[in-house]
């Protein structure tokens, strides 16, 4: 079986892939200091208490943290006997072009999330991923990456909000009842909300103005669904994204696809 590893600023998730489906799906948070041991304990642990007799045979890692890598490579070596495919490396092919200005490094994930995309829906693409950044990212008509946008995540913006005003408290991400908040949470809540919803259509809108051509919108991420609740923004959401574009990339490798 295969493990897919997506590791973000914030959260590592754990997928194991049968060949057909996820069959188990972990989430820890990210700490490069932590040892190769220590996530086969963690992960080892889980697998028994949920009852999974998996033989991993192959590992895939996606990392936007660089440190984090050589642990999960240790992990793979160590336990799974295999060398783990890392994307971003020159052994890890990907099924799509990438076509941005030379030298620069694209983000692993938004690779992975382009590729998934073009797998599921074609090309002509916008991917829109809720993380620790909100990014954007464009694939041409025949799926290739070529570019995108990074704008401060959701939750990032809050936090920064309450640490540089000593008098706004910390909020949650929730859809305000009204836009014109009548207390200083309502009024939080709604610039948040609406305000996200207002980036997300605009930058939207000029990638197809830009473009011009009609480009399908998908969203991934924890708050797309709650998003998705203040307009029509997205034209599908997929939660495990990221985890298929990296199934799809391990079997392109394999020679499988």
């Amino acid at each position: 079986m295969l493990l897919a590893i997506d590791c973000g600023n914030t959260n590592t998730v754990f997928s194991i892939w049968n060949g057909a489906a996820f069959v188990a799906t972990w989430r820890t948070a990210t700490d490069w200091k932590r040892t190769a041991d220590q996530y086969y304990v963690w992960l080892s642990t889980l697998m028994r208490l949920q009852g999974i007799d998996a033989e991993i045979t192959d590992v895939i890692v996606s990392s936007t943290v660089p440190r984090v890598v050589f642990n999960l490579r240790v992990l793979a070596d160590r336990y799974f006997k295999t060398r783990p495919l890392v994307v971003g490396k020159s052994d890890c092919k990907l099924p799509i072009d990438v076509r941005v200005d030379a030298g620069t490094a694209v983000g692993p994930d938004r690779l992975v999330n382009t590729v998934a995309g073009y797998d599921l829906y074609g090309g002509d693409l916008i991917v829109v991923d809720f993380g620790t950044a909100t990014t954007f990212d464009v694939s041409d008509s025949d799926g290739a990456y070529i570019g995108g946008v990074i704008a401060p995540g959701v939750n990032l913006s809050l936090e920064a909000l309450h640490q540089a005003a000593a008098a706004l408290p910390h909020v949650d991400v929730t859809k305000p009842p009204h836009v014109i908040g009548t207390n200083t949470v309502d009024c939080m809540q709604s610039g948040v909300f609406w305000g996200y919803i207002g980036l997300v259509n605009g930058i939207c809108e000029r990638i197809r103005s830009e473009r011009d051509r009609p480009m399908k919108v998908i969203s991934t991420g924890g708050l797309a669904p709650l998003f998705q609740q203040g307009h029509a923004l997205f034209d599908e959401f997929e939660d495990d994204l990221t985890m298929h574009g990296l199934t799809v990339i391990h079997d392109y490798n394999k020679g499988t696809t």
